[in-house]
Order: C-alpha cells, then structure tokens, then sequence
C-alpha cells in the first residue's frame, strides 16, 4: 500500500484547492492514473519521464508509475489540540499519515479572508506548530506517567524509553517540533514507537498567486528561511492555475503552461518531492504487458525490492539481472546490453539504485 502525506493549514490558504488540483483527473501530465478513494484522499501519480524513455524502447501494453496517497486534513484553528473546531477528528487523521505537506499562504488577496486577518506565513507555521506540539505533549506527559513505574522497577527498555520521552517533553514545552531533537539510531526507534506528529517530516507548500508563480516573493522567503533551519523543502505553487490546468486536456494544458514559461505543473515536482520526502525511490520492472515503477525505501536490497512485487520473489531470490536508463538509450535493446557485457547479475546484499530497471530470478 502507498504510503500517505498529509496535507494541513489554516482555514482559507488553498489547502483543499491543492488538493482537488492533484486528484483531479489528468493534473500531472501524461495520463496517468489517479483515484479518489473518499472525499478526502486521493491517489496521485509520481510522475516520472524515464518511463516514457522506457518505453521508447520497449514497446508495451500499459505503463504504471509509482503513487503517493494524499489525505486532505480538516483545516486546523488555534485550540485544536483541546478539541476546537474539527480537533479530536483532525489530530487522530494526522497521526496516522507518514509525513505532512503543510500549505502555507504567500498572497495578499483582499477577497479571500484571512482566518487571523492579516498575511503571515510564520505565525501561521507558529499556530499549527503550537497545536502539534501541544497535543504531543499531552500525548508523552500520559506515557511518562504510565512508564515511571516500570523505569524506577530498573527495565532498561523502560528507562531508555523514559529518556526519549523526557527529551521530547522538553522541546514540546517549548512549543518547537520533535522532528528538530537529534536522535541515535536506537532513540529514533523509540520516537518512532511514540506516534508522535511534531516527528513526522514536513514539506512547505508555499501557495502563491500568479505574479510569483517562482516563489521568489518576500512572504515566501520567509518560509524558505524557516524551513532551512528545520532541513525541510518548500515548493511555491499558484493553487489557482493548479486549478485551472488541472480542468484543461493535455494540448490546452501544454499551451497554457508554455504560455506561461513553465515546463510541467507544479503539482507534479510537489508529488515528486513528496516521494522523496517519504524516503521513496524507485526502480523499474519493462516488458511487452507493462512497464512499471515500483515503490521502495532508499536503502533496500534487492531481496526486499523483490518482495515489493511478491512475497514469494524475496523468499526464494536468487538474483537480480539489472541494467541503467543509460545503458537501454546507448544500446536500445536487453540483448544488446547483454551481449556488451552490461548486464549486472547482483545478489541479495546489493542495494537498490534510484532508476534501476530488473529482472529477479527466484525459487519456491
């Protein structure tokens, strides 16, 4: 299954514009599939041209990129964390995702009010901020509590998890987020064990209007700044033209974008940078019925690459026969890279490259 960002903000920013945008029917380029699953997630296309430079070569039925699942998360207000507007429902949906796209407002538009009445990107990355922070705390305050017999009895799993959560406690009495404590591979384990939101990483999602489709405006400076002392991205993106394009066939598409200098929608470097947020990449599998991109974690082996498709191929691997983009453009067919010498039989410690296209040979 897909993994799932999240994406919260204010009321009013263009949260669910966005949204509506990158599930609506042919937003990213090239026809590819996408499905609303509920009214609020949707399935969305990583796209992804070397399947395209795949297929020039290899000819076949159906081409299937990679997907991201986005849920659209009920505006949040200040007071959330104590059950404000949608609090409770908003905060059980945001745990459950794996990382957050935060939408953040970087226009002034006098039509569109503003839920705090002015334009200010950092306070309203303070406000949510605050709300994330103050319901993780209530969160590790009832784990401490429940812990603390269990750490003074001397378990040692106990007490490492007690000093994970102190740390915690002490940066979320701060109002900051826990995504910003440096944690060793052990205390990690334990945070991530915690279900803690202020710990899932965020992508700012600057929406912007058409007079700085580049995001090169003051408000979203602001947001970049931020975002590097937190070492996270941010992506500018106009939710009205996402909006617009999104409605038009792929030739009215093309035309408007060049219209505008732009190559692709900028929906479409959002989902890829969510992607990479996940800490996804992907390799490819090419035959006469599909060609297809498959979703893996940055580091996995072969073995595991090969259980993403089937259980069955990690248990009983015995290779994987792989070649480069590269190597199919230099060469255009897997006889001729077979016969230079370029196709690499790899076993079960290699680590899967971004881009890797696979043949896995395997026994049960």
């Amino acid at each position: 299954m897909a993994l799932e960002v999240g994406i919260v903000g204010l009321p009013n920013v263009g949260k669910s514009t966005i949204f509506n945008a990158l599930t609506a029917a042919g937003a990213l380029a090239a026809n590819y599939p996408f499905a609303t699953i509920e009214p609020n997630v949707g399935v969305v296309a990583v796209p992804d041209d070397r399947l395209r430079v795949i297929n020039q070569y290899q000819p076949t039925e159906k081409i299937i990129p990679a997907s991201v699942r986005v849920v659209d998360i009920a505006g949040i207000v200040r007071g959330a964390s104590t059950g404000e507007g949608l609090g409770n429902k908003f905060l059980s949906h945001i745990r459950e995702v794996d990382a957050i796209l935060h939408v953040v407002r970087c226009f002034v538009d006098n039509d569109i009010t503003h839920v705090e009445g002015t334009v200010d990107p950092i306070r309203d990355i303070d406000t949510i901020d605050t709300e994330l922070a103050l319901a993780d705390l209530e969160s590790v305050s009832s784990g401490m509590d429940k812990g603390g017999r269990q750490a003074r009895s001397g378990d040692k799993e106990a007490i490492a998890r007690m000093d994970v959560m102190k740390k915690c406690r002490d940066q979320l009495d701060q109002g900051k987020p826990v995504r910003g404590i440096e944690f060793n591979p052990e205390e990690r384990k334990i945070v991530k064990g915690l279900g803690l939101i202020t710990a899932k990483k965020v992508l700012y999602v600057a929406n912007v209007n058409e007079a700085d489709l580049h995001g090169e405006g003051p408000l979203v400076e602001k947001v970049r700044e931020r975002a590097k002392v937190e070492g996270g991205g941010v992506v500018p993106i106009c939710g009205k033209l996402e909006s617009e394009l999104a409605e038009l066939g792929d030739a009215d598409r093309k035309e408007m974008l060049e219209s505008m200098g732009l190559k692709e929608p900028a929906l479409a470097a959002l989902t890829r940078e969510a992607y990479k947020l996940l800490g996804r990449q992907s390799y490819f599998t090419a035959g006469p019925k599909e060609i297809r991109a498959w979703e893996i974690p940055v580091g996995a082996t072969a073995p595991q690459a090969a259980g993403v498709i089937h259980t069955d191929f990690e248990r009983g691997f015995i290779r994987a026969n792989i070649y480069t983009l590269d190597d199919l453009v230099q060469y255009k067919t897997e006889a001729a890279i077979k016969a230079a010498g370029k196709l690499r039989a790899e076993g079960k410690d290699y680590v899967m490259k971004d881009g890797d296209i696979t043949h896995f040979l395997f026994n049960v």
